[in-house]
């Protein structure tokens, strides 16, 4: 093997100097290691007077200085060093940095010696195990080319996968569940708690490793089958941790790895609330836009179990308006979507009841554009809502600040609202309300006279029911004639409105008049369908006293 090598040894920061070697022979690894390494030494010796007199050489060596001096003792003491837990990871990666493959009768492989010895890497305590596997971290791509870390890994996680497989509860419990019931237990309190213990014990052990490492050790525990649970749990738990004593750089570093992680993970295995709390905290770093694309469709997907309090997020730097709607769009999105899965009924109701509440919070926002304001309105279907009482309310609240709003503009919003399913009630106060366009008045008053209709329809179907007179009976016909007058008086109050504009007002008269004249047909169609099962009840107690007379 030829070999040209020019190395600049740093004597304790005190004095630099070159070292080359060079040769065109083929010699073994293992005697290169010593030629090179001997000439290191004895030039430092011949400067400083002192053998081990450095401790800042070689910097690219792998394990740096500590994993130097190991290779230099192995050398120097005929191939002979104790390989223990404490410097495998060290050793077995310098030896394969320095190409230590081949053995001789005067110098074992130190190579292969070191992999004998992870073969029992079984055996090894927990402490040693992790003591290892950080150790491989600090050169991480020997580590992983080597094998060494695949097989730490592997032992970490199959130890871990053990625990879990021991609390089979745990799968059932919710990721924002303050206790998380890792216990079938339940009538004790500090049986929670021990059970909470023997699933996440290793948190704080794991803490110590750096984010690149964990990213590794996660997606090991994924493949193993290990509850997404608990690791999303632990994933919230890294954040936090290692956030006390991260730089900016490093605290970007740390969200975005686990936000990629996060992200592969179930939907339903990751906490809502804990996704808000990243999320106000990458609001403050810049990170990649295609993690934070991945946080906001995590959060979309989980749309429906997100609070008010959640969504009340100050717009970004640069903006005049109070909070991020544009965000909240996002996420609207994002749920719709859920995956290409279409959203449950009950899911969607939970987001428009949702919606309204924000809707009615940003209302008053005089910074808020009417665009924006009507995307909020019409972000989610028909279907979602039962009733617009409350959307209606935070329009009324939108209007009231942007009185400057055009008549266009009002229409447009108004276009969001299905005024058949607004409640009586909040069509009266539409009808007075001077703020909302007139024709918004006329077509809630429409839909109220077009559900009149259809009452008076369903009376009318009620005729199918005469022919038998137990089918009519005075309580319900009374209870019937109460509700049918009771919102024909309802709508009738409703016409006594107050406003300006003349050919509304005549139009509405023209509405009332007609109210009160389906008033007296209802009111004659009840009395006559009460004639009718009088008539018939008397015909049928004639018909059953005629065989009588006839005998």
């Amino acid at each position: 093997m030829a070999v040209c090598c020019d190395l600049e040894v740093d004597i304790n920061g005190e004095e630099t100097f070159m070292v080359n070697k060079q040769g065109g022979a083929k010699v073994s690894s293992t005697d290169f290691c010593s030629s090179l390494l001997a000439t290191i030494v004895i030039t430092i010796f011949a400067r400083t007077k002192s053998c081990f007199h450095f401790t800042s050489i070689l910097p690219f060596f792998a394990g740096g200085t500590e994993s130097f001096e190991l290779i230099l003792r192995f050398c120097y003491n005929n191939g002979k060093i104790d390989i223990t837990p404490s410097n495998i990871s060290l050793l077995h990666c310098a030896a394969q940095f320095m190409e230590m493959k081949k053995s001789t009768l005067e110098k074992p492989n130190l190579l292969e010696q070191t992999e004998k010895s992870i073969e029992e890497i079984n055996y090894w305590t927990w402490s040693e195990l992790l003591g290892s596997l950080k150790q491989c971290q600090e050169f991480l791509p020997i580590a992983n080319s080597s094998g060494i870390l695949e097989k730490c890994l592997g032992s970490l996680v199959g130890r871990l996968a053990l625990t879990s497989e021991a609390s089979p509860c745990a799968s059932t419990s919710s990721p924002d569940s303050s206790g998380f019931r890792f216990s079938c237990d339940t009538r004790s309190t500090e049986s929670l708690k021990n059970s909470f213990s023997r699933v996440t014990w290793w948190f704080e052990d794991l803490i110590v490793l750096g984010p690149s490492l964990v990213e590794l050790v996660i997606k090991s525990m994924v493949g193993r089958k290990i509850d997404q649970v608990i690791i999303s749990r632990f994933l919230f738990y890294y954040q936090k941790s290692k956030f006390y004593t991260a730089t900016m750089e490093e605290k970007s570093t740390i969200l975005e790895i686990v936000i990629d992680l996060l992200y592969t993970l179930d939907r339903s295995s990751v906490s809502c609330k804990s996704l808000f709390g990243i999320l106000r905290v990458v609001l403050s770093l810049n990170i990649k836009k295609s993690v934070r694309s991945k946080l906001e469709s995590m959060i979309g997907y989980l749309m429906d179990q997100a609070t008010l309090d959640n969504l009340l997020i100050p717009s970004p730097n640069g903006t005049n308006y109070l909070y991020d709607v544009n965000l909240v769009l996002r996420f609207l999105k994002a749920f719709l979507h859920r995956g290409g899965c279409q959203a449950s009924l009950s899911s969607l109701q939970k987001v428009a009841s949702l919606m309204d509440l924000y809707m009615a919070e940003v209302a008053p926002d005089p910074c808020l554009k009417p665009s924006k304001f009507l995307a909020l309105a019409m972000a989610l279907p028909d279907s979602s809502r039962d009733s617009y009482d409350e959307m209606y309310h935070a329009i009324d609240m939108y209007f009231e600040v942007h009185a400057g709003l055009t008549e266009e503009e009002k229409i447009k919003i108004c276009c969001s609202l299905n005024y058949e399913k607004l409640s009586a009630e909040a069509c009266l106060h539409l009808s007075q309300n001077a703020k909302f366009p007139s024709k918004a008045a006329v077509q809630a008053l429409i839909s109220q006279q077009f559900k009149l209709k259809n009452l008076l329809k369903s009376t009318d179907n009620t005729r199918s029911c005469t022919d038998s007179p137990c089918s009519f009976t005075e309580t319900g016909s009374k209870g019937k004639k109460d509700e049918s007058n009771e919102q024909v008086v309802l709508y009738a109050g409703m016409l006594d409105v107050s406003v300006d504009n003349e050919k509304l007002r005549a139009h509405l008269q023209g509405m009332q008049w007609r109210v009160m004249e389906l008033e007296k047909v209802c009111r004659k169609m009840q009395t006559q369908m009460t004639k009718l099962l009088k008539s018939k009840a008397s015909s049928h107690s004639n018909a059953r006293s005629l065989p009588k007379l006839c005998s």
